[in-house]
């Protein structure tokens, strides 16, 4: 049976479905990150097998071990060792220091890493943001912000979710990290940003990247765009299928965030409304007010 060694450090966020830990280490000198991942179990969903799926277990590992974004434009993945067993998959990376590096430069590789990465395997994500909204659906949509007072703002937006989803479909198709949260973005390598957990690596509308770093980026939405434009290599897409892109892409997944935190405290004691400061709601609701500009444009076309 696997286990950690007993000297790693565990990192935090480390635990997931497929994902059994993540340990800082040592080979010698050189500081590493261990990742474990679990081969499926047979009880475990389906879709943990589907290539396709954003949740495909072993993605990360097969990015890695090809060596696909080794060398790719904007964004690069540090250098990995991939071993396989059969109880699952053991990864060993080198460790990226956090280069404090700007969200418009962050921005901007991430408009020119959809210009690249030609090869398009089939372990890539696809339709991420369809199936993500399609657990959603499964759990009832966002009954918790029903009794928010972005109540009706909400259930207007779920109800148009089929023809937002129609509309993103029919942008250009582009490379994406697809989990291009800040903490996976922290190293630089001359003009380029080293990434980390490349699990949701996929293909998609183009602006759904920018999108989803928006949702934590120290930014604001415009100065993004443009960046991110500017990265963007020439021909592949307009600036108009950009926005609507990010724009869907980031007040969906806010409202699905928001909606699941509340959902998390809301049996306990007390009105809702009192606990929209609970240190696990209150940054998802932050999240939710900075897209307030974007959520009324949706509501306005």
């Amino acid at each position: 049976m696997w286990e950690p060694e007993p000297d790693w450090h565990p990192l935090p966020g480390g635990t997931g479905t497929s994902t059994v830990g993540v340990w800082r280490a040592a080979l010698g000198d050189q500081p590493v990150v261990v990742k474990r991942l679990a081969r499926p179990a047979p009880h475990d969903p389906g879709e943990l097998s589907q290539p396709a799926h954003f949740a495909y277990w072993r993605r990360e590992a097969d990015t890695l071990s090809t060596g696909i974004v080794g060398s790719t434009d904007g964004l690069r993945a540090p250098s990995a060792a991939v071993e396989e067993d059969t109880e699952g998959i053991t990864i060993t990376r080198e460790w990226v220091e956090d280069a404090a590096t700007s969200g418009l430069f962050v921005a901007m590789a991430l408009g020119r890493f959809a210009g690249s990465l030609v090869v398009r395997p089939t372990f890539l994500a696809r339709d991420q943001l369809r199936d993500r909204l399609t657990r959603v659906e499964r759990r009832g949509g966002w009954p918790t912000l029903a009794r928010t007072p972005v109540a009706d703002v909400a259930d207007h937006l779920w109800k148009r979710r089929q023809s937002m989803l129609d509309r993103v479909d029919a942008l250009p198709q582009v490379p994406q990290h697809g989990d291009p949260a800040p903490a996976n973005l922290p190293g630089r390598e001359a003009d380029h940003v080293v990434a980390i957990d490349w699990a949701m690596l996929g293909v998609g509308h183009v602006g759904s990247d920018l999108g989803l770093y928006s949702l934590a980026s120290r930014e604001e939405f415009d100065p993004l765009l443009e960046a991110y434009l500017m990265g963007l290599p020439d021909g592949l897409a307009s600036a108009e299928d950009v926005v609507t892109g990010a724009r869907v892409t980031a007040v969906y997944t806010a409202l699905t965030r928001a909606d699941w935190a509340l959902e998390r405290v809301s049996g306990g004691e007390g009105a809702l409304v009192a606990k929209f400061r609970h240190p696990a709601v209150a940054p998802h609701l932050r999240t939710l007010q900075r897209q307030f500009a974007q959520i009324e444009a949706l509501l306005e076309e």
